[in-house]
């Protein structure tokens, strides 16, 4: 501990911190969430998913005013500091007057198969024999050592799989047997953050573990191209595809950053032929289907989707719950309640990726602060994701789906029957309503015939009581969450 861990200092939430450094770690964060909220709104979803939101925050040096702002790859951090970093600093001065400047870097220890370079041909193939001490920076929680470049923690048995991905799971599974695949190649298709780059790794891996001896090369399309541009700018092209042939195990993430690159594509084209002539393995991943991707060469069209293309559906509900309870147990022995998941699982819907770091965000908070994990610390410290997930559902809308499941009229949510086939009712749409809309108990209570604020509280009350209670009340409540949530 340093001489100031002993100084009790409050974050911005009024929160004890005995830690300063954590203190303003987490001031650090709040100013950023901040910052990327605005930029969502200026940018538009689609170019704040892209460009922003993969940045992870650094430190910031008090002595220079600098502060550290992170990407994955050299691709993103060139675009970044081009088109975002005026904004970007002129944000962080606004909101932090000790910031005077900001710096965009590529993420230290972030050194992936992608960011090798195809000049050296020590860093593929087969690893173990080549170079021990390579084969063992990649070793996976099964305890088997994987290729430089594949994610540790990507593997098939840490993919939780469900209604929505299953098919892509057993192809993906397929791929990486001994027994030569139906189909080649493989192409996955999902929207970010649906876990088509956990089954690209996991491939891998499993491919590792059944021919130990195997080539594999994992790489973005982004970093294709860069490695192309490379070898044409250097006169090495023969070089570059006799490299990229040798390998038994093609991988290819984010085909859709490909399009509208003539020569480029033709040396991909030219690529998939050769491998699939020699009978080698191919997988490639995009956020859309072969048919959507904009200026691609017909003849590249065709190979991609000429074997299987495999949709992975956003997660459902419950098997949002079911990977957010298979992260827990790295979280052991700290509790977080049962409502806290549910609540999570049934608000953050659009991406997994963005599930899982919210659930991580929300523990990080809890250990730093000293806090228990509760419903209200969720709903406190993760706005921004919430927000941003939270699909606008009307007071009316629950109404009509409670009506309709429990074949009631209408207008019974504003009578003033007090029959147990219709106060039930009533009672689950306030009760729905207060979980899924920002409406305050009077503004509910209006909704419903002018009732009085103190009734939808004891309706609250009631059935959150009895979802612990009556496994029927409890599956009838699950039931209309997924409709309206659909």
């Amino acid at each position: 501990m340093g001489p100031q861990a002993g100084r009790v200092r409050k974050d911005k939430n009024g929160n004890n911190v005995e830690n300063i450094e954590e203190s303003e770690a987490l001031d650090l964060a709040a100013d950023w969430a901040d910052i990327s909220q605005g930029l969502r709104k200026d940018l538009g979803h689609q170019l704040h998913q892209q460009w922003i939101k993969p940045i992870q925050l650094g430190k910031l040096d008090k002595a220079t005013g600098t502060l550290e702002l992170f990407l994955p790859s050299e691709f993103l951090a060139n675009w970044v500091r081009k088109n975002y970093l005026d904004r970007l600093s002129l944000a962080w001065k606004i909101i932090r007057g000790g910031v005077r400047q900001v710096e965009v870097k590529v993420h230290p220890g972030r050194r992936r198969m992608s960011d090798i370079s195809l000049k050296s041909q020590d860093h593929f193939g087969n690893v173990a024999a080549n170079d021990p001490s390579l084969a063992m920076e990649s070793i996976g929680d099964d305890g088997f050592t994987s290729s430089v470049g594949l994610d540790p923690t990507q593997t098939f048995a840490a993919f939780v799989t469900g209604t929505g991905n299953v098919l892509a799971k057993n192809a993906a599974e397929r791929m990486a047997q001994a027994e030569k695949p139906q189909f080649s190649p493989l192409y996955l298709k999902a929207a970010t953050g649906q876990g088509k780059t956990h089954l690209l790794h996991a491939i891998g891996h499993q491919y590792l573990r059944t021919f130990p001896r195997a080539r594999i090369f994992y790489c973005s399309a982004e970093r294709f191209m860069v490695e192309f541009v490379q070898a044409l700018k250097s006169n090495e092209m023969i070089e570059f595809k006799g490299r990229l042939r040798g390998f038994d195990l093609l991988l290819v993430d984010d085909i859709q950053f490909i399009i509208g690159k003539a020569s480029a594509q033709e040396e991909l084209l030219y690529t998939i032929d050769a491998l699939l002539n020699e009978g080698k393995r191919l997988v490639f991943a995009a956020d859309r289907a072969p048919q959507a991707l904009d200026g691609v060469e017909p003849r590249l069209l065709s190979r991609l989707s000429m074997g299987l293309v495999a949709d992975i559906q956003p997660a459902d509900i419950e098997l949002r719950r079911s990977i957010l309870e298979s992260k827990l147990t790295k979280f052991a022995p700290l509790a977080v309640p049962e409502d806290v998941i549910d609540f999570l699982a049934r608000t953050v819907s659009r991406n997994v990726r963005e599930l899982v770091g919210g659930l991580n965000k929300l523990i990080a908070y809890a250990q730093l602060t000293g806090q228990e994990v509760s419903l209200q610390l969720a709903e406190e410290q993760l706005t921004d994701i919430l927000s941003a997930n939270r699909k606008r559902i009307t007071i009316d809308e629950i109404q009509r789906t409670v009506c309709q499941f429990y074949r009631i009229d209408r207008a019974e949510m504003s009578s003033k029957r007090r029959a147990r086939a219709v106060v039930r009712p009533r009672q689950v749409a306030m009760y729905l309503s207060k979980v899924l809309t920002p409406r305050s108990y009077p503004e509910i209570g209006r909704k419903f015939g002018g009732r009085d604020h103190s009734t939808v509280i004891h309706a609250v009350r009631l059935i959150e009581d009895l979802r612990t209670r009556d496994a029927d009340m409890d599956g009838d409540v699950r039931s209309l969450l997924r409709q309206l949530e659909s």
